[in-house]
């Protein structure tokens, strides 16, 4: 029996992981749970349905609100206490699943590095913002990342069939979003809903707005570089509209390793969380009758610079990742907003890339120092 604390349980990712967990009751126990608290209703209902050890929640007025309805469960409230929750200090712990998004996820997944734990990480800013400290910090003590992104996951399980030494490249697949196809739409015209209407997956505003300006994979190849230490140069993008190939690895004599699946998270994070395994699940399954095919195209780099970027605050190093996640960030916001234009997100970017001089990530300080510099500079300069 494995003890799983999920962080950021009501998001995309945290309701996947529930969902896995209720298939196998003899393998997992979630021993606790977090939330920021936005949504006390689906907190709820999570807690009677999986029943918690303990349960943080930042929100205080979520906390007062749920408090008289959550027994037996133990609840922690503050700005602290997912912090806490995330080290072990509240509960034994095996494996900590990292689903809290953006950069406030962060912090809390730091925490369960310093204590040595396994995550299982969704969390993107982790290693976007600070991949080469991360990596020596798990090294130091003794941490284990494990991706679930179906990309980062498919990519882990080719290189068990590989020795390091004979891969070649990394391949990562990308449904292209909503636009690629489209030679002929203007891209200064197009609305926030156009961008969230994604082909394939169901998935939160922010990622669906990445996956159009194809941003989401630039900060997969960010993530790829640091979790499989490997050159990004060595790391190629490739359009698969079906979703069916989640990635590749090529090797030295030109043979590919491919992981197929159906575009469901659940498969990535099972196999996260049971060590590598593929035990029975009722999951979707390929139908081979009816694939019609799968086809691969190059993503045009002209149309869509956030891949370039990508790779350009990756040669810059230190700070210059982080500036880039922060105004990605902000700058998704502000389009859903419509204060700006979806062309705007990569012109901007670029603009506050250019103005950051970038410095060493020693410590968690450094990234949010850099991630207030970052707002200030979109505030002062382009009023966001």
């Amino acid at each position: 029996m494995k003890h799983v604390v999920i962080l950021g349980c009501t998001g995309s990712i945290g309701t996947s992981t529930l969902d896995v967990i209720k298939r196998f009751p003899d393998m997992f126990h979630v021993a606790g749970i977090s939330a920021k608290g936005s949504n006390p209703d689906k907190l709820l209902s999570v807690i009677r349905c999986i029943k918690p050890d303990i349960v943080a929640v930042e929100n205080t007025d979520c906390a007062v609100r749920i408090a008289d309805h959550i027994k037996p469960a133990r609840m922690v409230t503050g700005s602290n206490a997912i912090k806490a929750l995330a080290a072990g200090q509240l509960c034994h712990a095996d494996i900590i699943v990292s689903a809290q998004s953006g950069t406030s996820g962060l912090v809390p997944t730091v925490e369960a590095i310093k204590a040595g734990k396994t995550i299982v990480l969704a969390n993107k800013e982790t290693l976007v913002t600070g991949g080469k400290w991360i990596t020596s910090l798990c090294r130091k003590n003794n941490a284990k990342l494990i991706p679930v992104d179906s990309e980062h996951s498919a990519i882990h399980q080719c290189l068990k069939a590989v020795y390091k030494q004979d891969v070649r490249k990394l391949i990562l697949t990308c449904s292209g979003g909503p636009f690629h196809a489209d030679q002929d739409i203007d891209l200064d015209k197009v609305t926030p809903e156009q961008a969230m209407a994604h082909p394939t997956w169901s998935m939160g505003r922010k990622i669906t707005v990445d996956s159009a300006t194809l941003m989401n994979k630039g900060l997969e190849i960010i993530e790829a570089q640091w979790l499989f230490n490997i050159h990004h140069k060595n790391i190629e993008v490739v359009i698969h509209p079906q979703s069916i190939i989640h990635s590749m690895v090529e090797t030295q004599d030109g043979s590919v390793m491919a992981q197929l699946s159906q575009p469901d998270m659940r498969h990535p994070i099972l196999y996260a969380l049971s060590g590598g395994r593929h035990p029975a699940a009722s999951l979707p399954e390929l139908n081979w009758s009816r694939l019609s095919g799968l086809t691969f195209t190059k993503p045009d780099a002209a149309r869509f610079p956030c891949l370039n970027l990508a790779r350009y605050a990756l040669d810059e190093g230190g700070t210059m990742p982080a500036v880039l996640n922060t105004a990605n960030e902000c700058l998704v916001e502000a389009f859903c907003n419509e204060k700006i234009l979806f062309t705007d997100i990569p012109r901007i970017i670029e603009a506050v890339m250019k103005l950051h001089t970038p410095v060493s990530v020693t410590d968690i300080d450094v990234i949010e120092s850099v991630d207030q510099w970052t707002r200030d500079i979109l505030h002062s300069e382009w009023r966001l």
